[in-house]
């Protein structure tokens, strides 16, 4: 065995380029290769690879948050230019304003869904990218429209922003899958949830370029006292308001576009889905090098990976992805409940994120930030009020999830999120009339507080890791579409709001009179999203092959004869013991850090002949 080892041993590499053929050389099992190769990955401590990682993803969500929270400013400036005239007087009509918003979120759910099967199907390097692109291209064609007598301008903000929502779109699945399977095992929820808590600040930037903007154009703002007003250099300004707004949001996508493009492939995919061992093998030394591109190699390496690939294929033991295959996984229950609760938690979570997220408005007047000594005050005042919020709630719960989402488990996070949320909507809704200023501000703050800190992140997080490799995009991808349905279901309640209002409420509390109301429709959803939870099970600090082994893939299916633990990437019993599951049941309440750990057994070269 040990001169055929020598034999085969391939030339090339250094200690920039290192020979990853030679390190598996000796082993002859793919599985026990595959084995070793992700054990890299998982027990890797935190280092720059993950820092990199964690940026290059984020810078994504950080674009997404920005253009898609930022049309809360556009709105109100699209108004002051294209509805100056009654009856609308300086205020974009109600219709227009749900057009607007509801595009992205349309173009979201064809984004995720489509993207999480293409990056199944062709690999997460080849997609990447490419969503940003279509992002770019979207945000800097809606900053550079002009209005024609063929087109309605606003018309063509939808198409475009339809546009950037299936870029947008595309980014949740990818950008969760590709952090997941990098990710070390101790630390993978803290770093899935850093790339999600960069739209916390995505969304304050947008507050913030949009305030500065404000500034910077105030002389041409202040003297003009009602939106129906603005005309001349108050309508030049707020043209230009909106399109440098919008444009900004490209700037971050320019500058991470080139790190996405040369990440190397997710070697779980190159494993499970491409079946290519040695380019697999090299990926992991790839990243775990902090390389990118292509790997330098010989001749005869990528020979001897050509042959391997063939050689071996069909050995592995992880099951090949089809149609089939996919409706025998999610047909049996055991499989089809996790995809069903993670889609109906996102969809229960984004009804009440968006209802209030896209409709600050209504919250600001209620809160008092929405009055107006002229054009100027009534911009700015909405932006200040948003930044409040942001700062008070919104960012502090992204990143206090990142702090204990490995400590407390993604499962009671999102229970506890739920929980809160529940109560607080209640409170608000039933106490509504008999609530001071102050009360209401102390209270929607801990509602964006407990939306982060919960079921905002762990709905984003649990599906990057509860499925196997070869459906997990597609997975992600169906959740966060069922959650952005959510989103479009939630515009619908902006018409019900002002149920009753008067047609001089002149931008006051008295345009939303159903506002309580609606708080308690969506204490319903949020109590709706606590019992879909209770069909999750933990993920902390496990595997993501043991995840999805415990809880029925096909992989188990398919080699009925093979014990489970002979492929595992750290557990391995001998071949008269079965492997038993005893982590992280869905009844299981411990602590990811109370549960038993995996024994650690990586093999000698003598194991292996």
């Amino acid at each position: 065995m040990y001169d055929s080892y020598l034999a085969d041993a391939t030339g090339g590499g250094n200690s920039a380029f290192h020979n990853v053929h030679n390190d598996y050389l000796h082993i002859v099992d793919p599985n026990e290769r595959r084995r070793l190769a992700l054990a890299e990955i998982d027990k890797a401590d935190f280092g720059w690879n993950h820092v990199r990682a964690i940026v290059v993803a984020g810078a994504g969500f950080f674009t997404d948050a920005y253009d898609i929270f930022v049309i809360n400013a556009v709105t109100i400036l699209l108004g002051l230019v294209y509805y100056s005239q009654p009856p609308y007087d300086g205020i974009m009509s109600a219709a227009s304003q749900t057009a607007v918003k509801v595009a992205t979120p349309v173009g979201t759910v064809f984004g995720q869904i489509g993207f999480g099967y293409l990056a199944d199907r062709y690999g997460r390097k080849k997609m990447y990218g490419i969503e940003l692109i279509i992002i770019i291209v979207a945000t800097i064609a809606q900053s550079l429209l002009s209005e024609s007598r063929a087109l309605s301008l606003v018309a063509v903000v939808i198409f475009w922003r339809f546009v950037m929502g299936v870029g947008v779109g595309g980014d949740y699945p990818l950008s969760a899958i590709i952090t997941s399977e990098f990710a070390t095992t101790k630390w993978r929820g803290a770093m899935i949830g850093s790339v999600f808590a960069m739209q916390g600040f995505g969304q304050l930037s947008a507050t913030l370029v949009a305030l500065v903007t404000t500034q910077t154009f105030r002389g041409s703002l202040e003297p003009y006292i009602e939106p129906k007003d603005c005309g001349g250099d108050c309508a030049l300004a707020a043209d230009k308001m909106w399109r440098i707004i919008t444009g900004f949001g490209a700037i971050p996508g320019c500058m991470a576009l080139y790190y996405r493009i040369t990440i190397p492939e997710t070697p779980r995919y190159t494993f499970d889905v491409a079946r290519d061992i040695l380019k697999a093998e090299r990926d992991v030394m790839a990243y775990m090098d902090g390389r990118r591109g292509p790997t330098r190699r010989t001749d005869s390496d990528e020979l001897q990976r050509v042959s391997d690939m063939h050689r071996y294929a069909n050995d592995l033991r992880v099951p090949r992805p089809s149609f089939a295959d996919f409706r025998q996984h999610f047909g049996e229950w055991a499989n089809g409940k996790l995809l069903l609760a993670t889609s109906l938690s996102w969809f229960f979570l984004d009804i009440g994120f968006y209802g209030l997220g896209l409709n600050n408005g209504a919250v600001l007047q209620t809160l008092g930030f929405a009055g107006k000594e002229n054009v100027f005050r009534m911009v700015q005042n909405a932006q200040v009020g948003t930044i409040v919020i942001s700062c008070a709630g919104s960012i502090p719960g992204y990143w206090l999830t990142v702090a204990l989402v490995d400590v407390m488990g993604r499962r009671n996070l999102q229970l506890l999120g739920f929980m809160m949320l529940t109560t607080l909507f209640l409170i608000i809704g039933f106490a509504f009339d008999n609530l001071s200023r102050g009360a209401f501000l102390t209270l929607y703050i801990m509602s964006q507080f407990f939306f982060n800190f919960g079921p905002n992140a762990t709905t984003f997080i649990i599906p990057g890791e509860l499925f196997p490799t070869r459906y997990r995009a597609t997975a992600h991808g169906i959740s966060a579409a069922a959650g952005k349905l959510g989103a479009i279901t939630a515009l619908a309640f902006d018409p019900l709001r002002s149920r009753g209002a008067s047609a001089d409420c002149n931008n006051t509390t008295a345009c939303s009179p159903w506002l309580n109301n609606i708080m308690k429709i969506f204490a319903l959803f949020m109590f709706c999203g606590l019992i879909t939870t209770f069909l999750l099970p933990e993920t902390a600090r496990r595997t993501l092959e043991d995840i999805t082994v415990e809880h029925g893939s096909s992989i188990t299916r398919s080699t009925s004869s093979i014990k489970t633990s002979t492929y595992h990437p750290y557990y391995r019993e001998s071949s008269s013991t079965s492997a038993t599951p005893h982590q992280g049941r869905f009844w299981d309440w411990r602590p990811a850090r109370n549960r038993p750990a995996f024994r650690m057994r990586l093999f000698s070269r003598e194991d292996t002949t």
